[in-house]
């Protein structure tokens, strides 16, 4: 199973992450069209988000969060900032409207909620190294080569492409249904991703004033 319960709690209640998911290569489009038509050249179409994912170095962007759970009657909007460094250093930081940092750098998680700091060392919990696994692979584009763990759609309407992820796991499926991943056609970047989780909730993350390639100071993935 790719997410165990922890994991997957986790990235959505504390990340709501991606991660979660992610994320690489930011183009930052809101999106909300349905794809038309599955993609006809799969191959040529990973080559080129491969290519385009080995070009990128850094990424820095702001994100709107949307979680809708079934429990609520209103959706919970979040906003915050995200930075990425090659290899494997992230920052995601929620700033409205509450604070909450996590840093990944160096085999370790950094996570600061309030006066609240806590550090991990990724090596040392099975967890961590499945969640770095997990975002690391949605940011550097790896997770669409994860054909054993996820049953991977491609699709495409005029300005998007459509990736699909769902988990072969039956028992990742019961947390996690599906990953949906918008590429704009326009240079290959992601423009949104979104979670849908068992039962109906999801997580939404669009991303906007991408910056790429950019120099981010050693500082950002401090822990200090």
């Amino acid at each position: 199973m790719l997410i165990n319960y922890l994991i997957f709690k986790l990235m959505i209640i504390k990340i709501t992450c991606f991660a979660t998911c992610l994320i690489c290569l930011c183009s930052f489009t809101v999106v909300a069209q349905n794809p038309v038509s599955p993609v006809q050249n799969v191959a040529e179409l990973k080559e080129k988000l491969a290519a385009m994912s080995a070009g990128v170095n850094t990424i820095e962007s702001n994100f709107t969060q949307e979680k809708n759970l079934s429990v609520l009657s209103n959706k919970i909007v979040s906003h915050g900032q995200f930075w990425f460094k090659k290899s494997n250093n992230i920052r995601w930081e929620y700033t409205h409207p509450y604070r909450y940092l996590i840093i990944i750098s160096n085999n370790k998680i950094f996570i600061k909620e309030d006066q609240n700091q806590k550090q991990y060392d990724i090596q040392s919990s099975k967890m961590f190294q499945e969640m770095n696994k997990f975002i690391s692979g949605c940011i550097q584009g790896d997770i669409l080569k994860n054909e054993q763990e996820f049953k991977i759609g491609y699709f495409e309407d005029a300005k998007n492409y459509f990736v699909t992820l769902m988990p072969k796991s039956e028992a990742t499926r019961k947390m996690l249904q599906e990953v949906h991943i918008w590429f704009s056609k326009s240079d290959l970047t992601v423009s949104a991703v979104k979670m849908l989780e068992a039962g109906g909730d999801y997580t939404k993350i669009d991303f906007i004033n991408k910056k790429i390639n950019t120099d981010i100071a050693a500082e950002k993935f401090s822990f200090k």
